[in-house]
């Protein structure tokens, strides 16, 4: 039954988010949403903000299950971004939040699980050390987590998925261009 009611509070409250503003959330709402108490949710939750954390454990907890094995860091990405391209209006609502640090956190986090598993498959039986790695996955995470919140600063307009596609190409080598010299 525990189970069951806390999954009720998570999906109330992400179909919620998904209709309005994070700070326009109560716990009122979120109840009434899912048909129990205020008190029933206070005893998951000491607040909406805890509630947003467990989601966002929950979801990193899922990526470092899977075990990515993609072939490319795109389709790490896009696997590592699910939640947040499922659920765009409801990210969107929690980076326009007093949330958003959380959201951030998030990010990074579960990019970095998910671009770590590819990287030390790319480095298998290769002489690389273990700091190597892990500065060379935070590098990747932080600038795919930079390009994400650039993404929703600039209100989520462009299609993700074809601008992953694009910049996969530019840093895989596979888009021919050239810096032409013009004497000043």
């Amino acid at each position: 039954m525990a189970q069951f009611t806390k999954a009720a509070i998570v999906s109330s409250f992400i179909e919620l988010l998904n209709e309005r503003p994070f700070d326009k959330i109560s716990v009122v709402d979120i109840a009434e949403k899912c048909g129990i108490n205020r008190n029933t949710f206070y005893y998951y939750y000491a607040d909406v903000y805890a509630l947003v954390d467990e989601i966002f454990q929950t979801e990193t907890r899922k990526m470092v299950e899977l075990n990515l094995s993609c072939g490319s860091w795109q389709e790490v990405f896009m696997q590592a971004t699910g939640f947040a391209r499922e659920n765009r209006q409801a990210v969107y609502h929690l980076y326009n939040s007093a949330a958003r640090d959380r959201l951030e956190d998030y990010l990074y986090d579960v990019v970095m699980v998910a671009v770590s598993s590819f990287v030390a498959r790319k480095a298998e039986g290769l002489n690389v050390a273990e700091e190597d790695k892990h500065d060379l996955s935070a590098f990747y995470a932080a600038a795919l987590v930079g390009l994400l919140m650039k993404w929703l600063r600039d209100g989520m307009k462009q299609d993700a998925d074809a601008y992953i596609e694009s910049l996969g190409r530019l840093l895989d080598g596979n888009t021919r261009f050239t810096f032409e010299h013009h004497p000043g």
